[in-house]
């Protein structure tokens, strides 16, 4: 991907678009990625192990949604969740797509959160994103994401927050049980201030950066840091596909 970040105070717009022959050196690592956010790499290889490569593809499958509709909103939250641990430096700390209640159902609530700490790692941070993937991208779909980022305050909503804090209270490791009691904590307190609260506005698009993001970011408020992402996939549903067809055919070698 080449990549054109731009900053102003807090305010952070990032375009990317592929450059040539990109495509073909990520499309194993994307591919495994795909795979990972609805189930853990080792568990797939197990499966592998015990029934065969046949087999293990079609439980991976029954994971995966089928539609073009949630492929597209899937990867989207993909990708996000990626961008956010490569750049932002917060963990997406829970793979939500692993706990959806049917494979082409979208999940509610908050497409994805980063959570961390201050530079002392003393003070939780959090992130609330939202995420649009879309073949032609405009303002209708700008405006709906930035309500939804707005919503409760600003805040990540009581729900999605708990659910990603009882994922990690679940854990063996015991930094995960430590943010867990952190985010499970700010549910009942409400305690963080808007200016640990970032917002991100990523989008996947096959038209590219429609003049809503930008003109969506100079009329944030300068309270947090705001992010606001865009994605051009010239060929955006049939990258899509492809990358789909691609991750649920786990091959023979």
């Amino acid at each position: 991907m080449r990549a054109h970040q731009r900053k102003n105070k807090r305010k952070h717009y990032w375009t990317y678009v592929e450059k040539d022959g990109g495509r073909d050196e990520i499309r194993d690592d994307l591919v495994e990625t795909i795979r990972s956010h609805y189930d853990r790499l080792e568990r797939i290889a197990e499966d592998v192990k015990r029934l065969g490569y046949e087999v293990a593809s079609e439980i991976l499958n029954a994971a995966m949604p089928q539609t073009t509709k949630g492929r597209s909103g899937d990867l989207g939250e993909i990708l996000a969740t990626e961008l956010v641990e490569e750049e932002v430096g917060l963990r997406v700390p829970v793979r939500r797509l692993r706990y959806k209640d049917g494979r082409n159902m979208a999940m509610r609530g908050d497409d994805f959160i980063g959570a961390g700490y201050d530079g002392k790692g003393e003070k939780l941070w959090l992130l609330k994103g939202e995420a649009k993937s879309n073949k032609v991208l405009g303002k209708t779909t700008v405006t709906s994401a930035r309500k939804v980022l707005n919503r409760d305050s600003g805040r990540c909503t009581p729900d999605s927050l708990l659910f990603v804090a009882n994922r990690l209270l679940e854990s063996d490791d015991l930094d995960d049980n430590d943010l867990g009691r952190s985010l499970r904590d700010e549910v009942g307190l409400k305690s963080l201030h808007a200016d640990r609260i970032d917002h991100m506005l990523f989008t996947v698009s096959g038209n590219g950066p429609h003049a809503s993001l930008k003109d969506d970011l100079d009329a944030a408020e300068a309270n947090r840091d705001h992010y606001v992402v865009n994605i051009h996939v010239e060929d955006h549903q049939d990258f899509i596909a492809t990358m789909y067809i691609e991750a649920e055919n786990l091959g023979d070698d």
